[in-house]
């Protein structure tokens, strides 16, 4: 499947705004995978498809887990907001015929992050924080430091996710706590 056809495809799976998010996650990552030598056409696909699983139901997400064997931590059973990312990955492969495992990853691990992310995963973790139509206190800083220093942006990123999550009261996903542990020792 082409891009233009996966773009055509995802905007009927997709409200206009999430649709319209894709695409300006898809522009900010291709920016960023120049700068830092990313593939530009994979990096493109996986930011294209990134929230592919977003607008389905938190009963049709489970659903689909379980259909496509997709095993949720007791942490994403609680906060189905991070499902769609999982989920994702398996949608890309199924429904647009993605086998790439890089790609696989970025869509996978773009709500949670992982240590040691493959520089396609981080660019989509920050461009999904990042991108033209995200305005929230920080964003600017962010957005100024993954053009400069991707790990450094990384950091930033996810403490804003954590103050964000904490605000709410919500779970705070190990995976982000070990990502964020990761890249701090690497910067030290």
């Amino acid at each position: 499947m082409t891009i233009d056809e996966m773009r055509e495809k995802l905007k009927l799976a997709l409200t206009e705004k999430r649709y319209n998010h894709s695409i300006g996650v898809m522009q900010t990552a291709v920016e960023l995978a120049r700068i830092y030598g990313a593939d530009a056409k994979k990096t493109a696909v996986a930011a294209l498809l990134h929230d592919c699983a977003k607008n389905y139901s938190k009963s049709e997400m489970l659903e689909l887990c379980e259909r496509y064997n997709v095993e949720l931590d007791p942490i994403s059973k609680e906060s189905t907001g991070l499902i769609h990312g999982f989920l994702g990955a398996v949608i890309a492969d199924k429904y647009y015929g993605v086998k790439d495992s890089e790609i696989y990853d970025a869509i996978y691990y773009h709500t949670v992050g992982k240590p040691n992310m493959n520089l396609i995963t981080k660019i989509i973790y920050i461009a999904d924080g990042i991108e033209p139509n995200r305005n929230y206190e920080g964003v600017e800083r962010i957005r100024e430091t993954a053009f400069e220093d991707i790990d450094r942006a990384l950091i930033l990123q996810i403490d804003s996710t954590l103050k964000s999550v904490i605000s709410r009261g919500g779970l705070i996903h190990t995976n982000t706590i070990d990502t964020r542990n990761f890249y701090l020792k690497k910067l030290r």
